[in-house]
């Protein structure tokens, strides 16, 4: 028996369960990152392996999406990945503290908790989205996930205000009972969000999985399907290139242009701002479409990250020509640009994730997050190394950031070609063995 699809009131509620997950993840990846390297004296080489290692730990994504196919349920995945996810970022919390007096007892610890975040992210997030896919209606696919996505900004947005103000005076302790305060209410607020979301257990058992004789087969599988591998590749392109302009922009701003560490930051609060607005033009641009058919999800990921290419370029000649360019107005288009392919390419995963054979929408999700957490985790590395280098190689950090930002462009224009490859595909109709486990979203 097919499930009628989330209304708005259903989708606002995953929305929270985003929100949650953000603000519990913004803790590690930002407030113990500050804490150690400013607070600590500690090199910033280790809080970018330990979250780099957090964005390792999810290519176990299409693992934890077979195991929500297999079992027919997601919300006991959020539930247990969003207690993963509290727990391990407490114990980062008591681990960051303990580094002050026992450094290497400390990072031990650290090691153990971001392992635990990361299963807790993939878990959750993977099995939220796997659902989402599942029950909203194809008309509502792009809002949807506009919504999820300014939730999600807004809770890490909350989070990291409300938790710096508490943090001061910062002392280790402190820093672990806020931790543990938001852990406690993010999870609590998921729980109450997605009870009863879900619905009774349809009817039919995913016998598609068992046929194919476990997890590896049903991946090699999906990965057999030319959809779906394209579009993992499109997933990591874009955003290898998305994570590498993230993380350079300010030292760009404040080595190129002087900006004060004030004002670099504002700076990344107006492409956070373009971000949402880009986001936003595509949920409209949709509900006036009436439907989010395959040649908008087409125009609006292939024009968005073609749009981001032009952007970056704007950013290389902004250091060749100095501060006389308008860095700002660059920096909004860049980020609208962002959040136009960002959340285009979230609503088209959303509609291919049943298409192939049935019964695999939590592999596929989990597929395509390992890969935006593949290509996260090495875009930030490879981001910051490459400015490195090139300034050794040029001597000029405008030619360096520059050099870095021409680099970038490519990767999106290559992501662009191949998001057009994607959607130019006809989609193969579900098996008929599982078509009752998968039923429609349509």
């Amino acid at each position: 028996m097919t499930q009628a699809p989330l209304g708005w009131s259903g989708i606002v509620r995953l929305g929270v369960v985003q929100a949650a997950l953000g603000a519990i993840v913004v803790l590690a990846t930002s407030t113990m990152n500050r804490v150690m390297v400013v607070e600590l004296a500690l090199p910033a080489t280790l809080p970018g392996l330990l979250v780099a290692l957090h964005y390792g730990i999810q290519i176990l994504r299409p693992r934890m999406g077979y195991g929500s196919d297999v079992g027919g349920r997601r919300t006991g995945w959020i539930v247990g990945g969003m207690a993963v996810l509290a727990v391990g970022v407490v114990v980062a919390a008591a681990a960051t503290a303990w580094m002050a007096t026992h450094l290497w007892a400390g990072i031990a610890l650290a090691i153990l908790a971001f392992s635990a975040i990361g299963l807790g992210v993939g878990a959750a997030g993977t099995s939220l989205l796997a659902l989402l896919a599942k029950r909203v209606d194809a008309r509502r696919r792009a809002p949807a996930a506009t919504i999820l996505w300014i939730m999600m900004i807004a809770g890490i947005a909350v989070t990291a205000t409300v938790a710096g103000k508490l943090l001061d005076p910062f002392t280790p302790m402190r820093l672990v009972q806020v931790t543990g305060c938001v852990a406690a209410v993010a999870f609590v607020a998921s729980m109450l969000c997605v009870r009863g979301i879900e619905g009774p257990a349809e009817n039919g058992p995913p016998v598609a999985h068992h046929a194919s004789g476990g997890f590896l087969p049903a991946l090699r599988d999906i990965w057999a399907e030319p959809q779906a591998r394209r579009f993992s590749i499109f997933v990591f392109v874009s955003m290898l290139a998305y994570s590498a302009q993230e993380l350079i922009l300010e030292p760009f701003a404040g080595s190129v242009f002087w900006l004060t560490p004030g004002e670099s930051t504002k700076l990344n609060g107006l492409q956070h701002g373009g971000v949402l607005v880009g986001m936003l033009l595509v949920a409209v641009g949709a509900g006036l479409a009436g439907e989010f058919r395959r040649k908008a999800m087409r125009a609006w990921t292939v024009g968005g990250c073609v749009a981001s290419a032009a952007a970056i370029l704007c950013l290389a000649a902004a250091g060749l020509v100095g501060p006389a360019w308008p860095l700002r107005a660059s920096v909004v288009v860049l980020g609208v640009a962002n959040g136009t392919f960002a959340v285009s390419a979230i609503g088209a995963m959303m509609g291919l994730a049943s298409a192939g054979r049935g019964g695999r929408d939590g592999t596929r999700i989990g597929l395509w997050g390992a890969a935006q957490a593949l290509a996260f985790g090495l875009g930030g590395l490879l981001g910051t190394s490459a400015s490195d280098l090139a300034r050794a190689i040029f001597g000029s950090p405008a030619t360096a950031y520059g050099a870095v930002f021409v680099a970038e462009a490519a990767f999106f224009l290559i992501a662009a070609r191949i998001a057009a490859g994607v959607f130019s595909q006809q989609t193969p109709a579900p098996a008929p063995a599982a078509a009752g486990f998968a039923g429609s979203v349509t």
